[in-house]
């Protein structure tokens, strides 16, 4: 577990990874490939426990992907991940973001000028899975390893 910054208290980590990319046609295995190296960069940059990492793929047309209001040649992705706040420093962040960008760019080739990769940190109180929140998954059970 890694312990909340500004509380000192643990927290269990939960990511939910939302990879949105502008291609109908993209292969099975592409977005398996994706999935797994999205799953595997959680793990190594963010310490997270891949059992309970969720990666959801959308395709979209491209026909719908927009940069400064024009249509781009090159495919369009966007990678948001929910994580819960204060359980990760600020140099890991960076190394996410950029190992992500870079795993992006190798199964989808060029990117746009505009793709990007965000962290989203939600309050252990606001955020949670399987009906419970973080903080009170941990009040529960502090020896529970997700």
């Amino acid at each position: 577990m890694t312990p909340n910054i500004t509380t000192g208290k643990e927290l269990v980590p939960i990511p939910f990874a939302r990879l949105t990319i502008a291609d109908l046609e993209l292969a099975d295995e592409v977005q398996a490939d994706l999935a797994a190296g999205v799953t595997a960069l959680l793990e190594r940059d963010l310490l997270k426990e891949p059992e309970v990492t969720v990666v959801q793929v959308n395709l979209v047309s491209a026909q719908r992907w927009f940069i400064a209001a024009e249509r781009t040649e090159a495919t369009g992705a966007h990678l948001e991940v929910s994580i819960t706040a204060g359980t990760n420093t600020a140099q890991e962040k960076a190394a996410f973001i950029e190992h992500a960008y870079e795993l992006l760019a190798k199964h989808l080739g060029p990117l746009p000028a505009a793709a990007y990769v965000a962290l989203y940190e939600l309050d252990g109180e606001s955020y949670g899975y399987n009906g419970i929140t973080q903080l009170a998954r941990r009040r529960l059970n502090p020896a529970e390893k997700d």
